[in-house]
């Protein structure tokens, strides 16, 4: 017995020790490679945290290098993707698979190379009829027209060819009375010419008369004889029209010579003057060039366009060119190309009415753009001169400007579109001048203290508050005479008394917040144009009123939010300070 327990713990010892030696070592090794481990990712990412940059989904233009509140809206931020950090307020990033799929290219722009077009600008115009050979067949006599012989534009008319046969009650009465005078010329040869003469007025013929008088026969229908050769160019009337004397009733053109008209932009007008060779081409016969002479240049420039007409008139004895036909002109510019002026491709332009925009490449190792507003000069062939805005050997998009643009307004940053709106945020309502005197401005200052009780119940989301004050601010409102108020300062202050008691019974927050848009888009413009008492700052949300952004006032400059309150109490920026 004793020497069986002896055997059963040696066999325990003995598998102990084999555990030991097979697991032991093992365990050991991994415990150590496992703190290895742990070290080594430990130290990867105390590495990460270091790089990490925070951004704000609303507001991707803010980078910060650790976690913490957007300093615009208020929202938590969220980590920024690889390689976002680094860049400047107004600079984007794209990807490579973005830059390949909208086939971005790049230039490097240096000095204008002289070549055959230096100097020449290329204007963009179309066809149009020569006005001075213009006219108007009318008819002589009213009428009934019994029969017209021209029906439609584009119809070749010669002269002496019938346009028209009318029944004229007027000319019935003269012939009889020709007839009659005619029986008497011997004893009344005064008469007998007075009313040869009133046929004559009527543009009839001695011929026509003789035959009247001759047969002693009154004629009902008279014809209208074409007076001139052309083309139709309008129907004027129609068969069966009772058209008076002088009524016009086709309008003739004759094409043997025409009109190229041309728009010139208001940077170019120097360029031009009368005398200059132009040379003309159309996509009817592009192999051919036509040469022609500017013969006018519009004194008055639209507005609408910004540009003036340039004229050259064409001889067109072969009938090529047609009325409304799209022609390409090129002109030898008055002056020379200045020196060391900066040449960018025309497809790097981007144009607003006002300003003209390219995107700069900063970062030659990387896809970052940054928009730029440049000057231009006269156009080259396909090419613009550029006097300010660009450096010799900056990189420019050249292809795909549009899709960068795009990325730019997404990510927030300057764009064609919203750099305008930022520069009009203040401009918008700064711009609407209003006359009130000294008596109307302190009134309406008086007014204001309880405008801002409301505001200020709005950012605390008091309903009940807001409505009290919004009735109190509309009662010192409605106080103010508007009898020496012009029609849109009335319009103004009306429309705001009428937002004022919208909220002031409502109670419902959203309703109330949304009619303070409209409040603040009346009573901001008034504040604006008074002297006023107190200094106050015009203030901003961008994401308010369905992200199209609203204003409104406070006499303290940090943002304290009245359409979103503890959402985003601190989303908005000062705009203008009164």
């Amino acid at each position: 017995m004793n020497k069986n327990i002896l055997y059963i713990a040696i066999a325990v010892i003995i598998g102990l020790g084999a555990g030991w030696l097979i697991f032991g070592n093992g365990s050991s090794d991994t415990m150590a490679n496992k703190d290895i481990s742990d070290m080594s990712d430990q130290h990867d990412h105390s590495g990460e945290s270091a790089d990490q940059m925070w951004t704000c989904s609303m507001h991707p233009q803010i980078m910060q290098p650790e976690a913490g509140d957007c300093p615009i809206c208020g929202m938590d931020l969220i980590p920024a993707e690889a390689g976002a950090e680094g860049l400047a307020a107004n600079e984007i990033k794209m990807t490579e698979n973005a830059m390949a799929l909208a086939n971005i290219q790049t230039t490097i722009v240096g000095n204008a190379e002289t070549s055959d077009d230096d100097g020449m600008i290329s204007l963009s115009g179309k066809i149009a009829a020569n006005e001075e050979n213009n006219t108007v067949q009318s008819s002589y006599f009213k009428g009934r027209i019994e029969r017209l012989n021209v029906n439609y534009e584009g119809q070749q008319v010669n002269r002496g060819q019938l346009l028209a046969t009318i029944y004229a009650p007027d000319l019935v009465a003269a012939q009889q009375e020709l007839i009659t005078a005619a029986s008497l010329k011997a004893s009344q040869p005064a008469l007998y010419k007075a009313v040869r003469n009133k046929l004559k007025n009527w543009k009839l013929s001695d011929t026509q008369i003789n035959a009247i008088e001759e047969s002693g026969t009154v004629r009902e229908n008279f014809p209208i004889y074409a007076t001139v050769s052309g083309t139709v160019s309008e129907v004027m009337a129609a068969q069966g029209d009772y058209v008076n004397q002088g009524e016009p009733i086709v309008k003739l053109s004759n094409l043997n010579s025409v009109w190229a008209e041309f728009d010139a932009y208001e940077n170019q007008i120097a360029q031009f003057n009368v005398g200059q060779k132009i040379n003309i081409t159309t996509n009817a016969y592009p192999n051919k060039e036509f040469e022609g002479t500017i013969s006018f240049i519009d004194p008055i420039l639209n507005n609408t366009t910004r540009t003036v007409t340039v004229r050259a008139t064409l001889q067109n004895r072969d009938d090529l060119f047609k009325p409304g036909m799209f022609v390409t002109g090129k002109v030898k510019g008055a002056t020379q190309t200045m020196e060391n002026t900066l040449s960018v491709p025309a497809s790097a332009v981007l144009w607003t009415g006002e300003r003209s925009l390219v995107y700069v490449k900063t970062n030659p190792n990387e896809p970052v753009f940054e928009m730029r507003e440049v000057t231009l000069g006269n156009r080259s062939g396909d090419n613009y001169q550029v006097s300010a805005g660009l450096n010799n050997g900056d990189e420019i998009v050249t292809n795909g400007t549009f899709t960068v643009d795009a990325a730019a307004q997404l990510q927030g940053k300057k764009s064609m579109m919203n750099q305008q709106m930022m520069q009009d945020e203040s401009a918008m309502m700064g711009d609407m001048e209003m006359s009130f005197d000294e008596g109307f401005s302190s009134d309406f200052n008086e007014a204001l203290p309880s405008y801002l009780k409301m505001k200020d119940a709005l950012v605390e989301s008091d309903a009940g508050q807001v409505s009290n004050f919004a009735k109190a601010t509309s009662k010192k409102l409605k106080k103010i005479s508007t009898s020496d108020l012009g029609k849109m300062e009335k319009q103004h202050l009306t429309k705001s008394i009428e937002m004022l008691d919208a909220i002031a019974t409502n109670e419902n927050l959203e309703n109330q917040r949304a009619h303070f848009v409209i409040l603040n888009e009346n009573i901001v413009p008034i504040a604006m144009n008074i002297e006023n008492s107190t200094n106050y700052y015009v203030q901003k949300c961008p994401m308010a009123n369905n992200n199209k952004g609203a204003v409104w006032l406070s006499t303290e400059e940090e943002i304290r939010n009245p359409y979103y309150g503890d959402a985003m109490l601190t989303c908005g920026s000062v705009i203008d300070s009164l």
